[in-house]
This record gives C-alpha cells, sequence and structure tokens, in this order.
C-alpha cells in the first residue's frame, strides 16, 4: 500500500462509513415505521385520511430527492431558524419522506393483495378489525413488504452520497476530501492526483454493501412473494 493511501483510508473508514451507515439505519427505520402506519390507514374507506395521505405519498415518490435535500437543508431554515438541521441530518429527514411514501404505497398493496377470504374468515371467527389486521393480515402483508424492505435499504444507502452536495461527510463526501487534500501542494497535499484509486475503492465499498442486498431482495421475493 502506497504511503498516501493510508491516512486516507483512515479517514473513510472512520467518518464517512460510520456517516453513512449512521443516516441509512436511522432513515430506514424511521421509514418503514413511518410508511407502514400510512400505508394502512391507506386501506381504511375514509375518504378525508386517504386524499391526505395520497398527497403526501404522491408529492414525495414524484420529487426528486435532491429537491427535497434542498428543501429541508435550505428552505426550512428560512421558515424558522429552529428548523436548521446539519448537512447529515438534513439528508437522513429528506430519505425518510421519500422512504417513507415508498413504504406507504408497498404496505398499502401488500395489504390489499390479500385475498378477501382471509378478511372474511377472520370476521367469521369473531376478530374484529383491529384483530383482523394483527392476526391474519398483517402477517401474510409483511412477508409480501420485505422484499421491498430490502430493496428500499440499498436504495437508501446508494442515495446517502446526496448528502455529499450540501456538504454532509458521508463516505462519497469523505473520499473527495481527501482527494483534494492529496492534490493539494505540499505541507498540506502531496501534489498528486488519486482520484481514480480512491473513488474506485469507494465504488467498490458501495458495491460490496449493496449487492449482497439486491440478492437478498430477489431471494426474499422468490421464497416469500
Amino acid at each position: 500500500m502506497p504511503d498516501w493511501a493510508g491516512p486516507v483510508w483512515d479517514y473513510v473508514l472512520h467518518e464517512g462509513i460510520p456517516n453513512t451507515l449512521r443516516v441509512a439505519a436511522i432513515s430506514l427505520v424511521a421509514s418503514t415505521l413511518i410508511g407502514v402506519v400510512l400505508g394502512t390507514l391507506l386501506t381504511i374507506n375514509w375518504r378525508p385520511s386517504r386524499m391526505l395521505i395520497r398527497a403526501y405519498v404522491e408529492v414525495f415518490r414524484g420529487l426528486p430527492i435532491l429537491v427535497t435535500v434542498f428543501i429541508v437543508y435550505f428552505g426550512l431554515p428560512a421558515v424558522s431558524p429552529q428548523l436548521r438541521y446539519s448537512a447529515l441530518d438534513a439528508t437522513a429527514i429528506a430519505l425518510i419522506l421519500w422512504g417513507s411514501a415508498q413504504v406507504a404505497e408497498a404496505t398499502r398493496g401488500a395489504l390489499q393483495s390479500i385475498p378477501r377470504e382471509q378478511r372474511e374468515a377472520a370476521s367469521a371467527l369473531g376478530f374484529g378489525w383491529i384483530g383482523s389486521q394483527v392476526y391474519v393480515i398483517f402477517p401474510q402483508g409483511l412477508r409480501r413488504l420485505l422484499p421491498p424492505l430490502v430493496s428500499l435499504l440499498v436504495n437508501i444507502i446508494q442515495n446517502t452520497t446526496l448528502a455529499a452536495v450540501i456538504g454532509g461527510v458521508d463516505l462519497l463526501q469523505a473520499g473527495k476530501l481527501q482527494n483534494e487534500r492529496l492534490a493539494a501542494y505540499v505541507p498540506v497535499g502531496i501534489g498528486e492526483n488519486h482520484a481514480f484509486e480512491i473513488f474506485g475503492a469507494i465504488a467498490v465499498l458501495f458495491f460490496v454493501i449493496s449487492f449482497p442486498l439486491t440478492r437478498l431482495a430477489a431471494y426474499l421475493e422468490k421464497r416469500l412473494v
């Protein structure tokens, strides 16, 4: 390993990867919780709630995620200074808005795909709406929801790179900063361009993280759906 590589990968591994994984984990958990609730409410035949949730889903599924990032990071502080977030937190919030809209739509589809006979059987056994959802519909629907959730995790991990656009030190930005440092002249850097090696290695890291998850999603879809 060349002398310049050690400090670069130390910074990437100790700053970039933990930030990327933290944003991805927060985004996935919050997106799942919010999305499952909203998707379940979409199956209830009450027009006001369905209209509001449908508007939420269509807006955040339709907007480019980068636009949502800019709205959260630049737009919200203009509304109120208390709504100012760090670059990483703003990215996480934007991914939660986008991800929860995706999960809501997937949850609605999964729950409504359960045959009507299952609901009728639950009613015949004396289950109310909550009981039938908890004991009959949800267990089957969540099996069908699992593959999209794994795919969502892959998309969230890849889209954490949007934090670099607003200065957040994620995996991509960590590599960019180290490349700029090396390109600077002595004593700051060494006056050399190693962009190919650095960003090539970052691409490999993203592939190593994402590829097993895409295979897992395909496997789960084949086995569970």
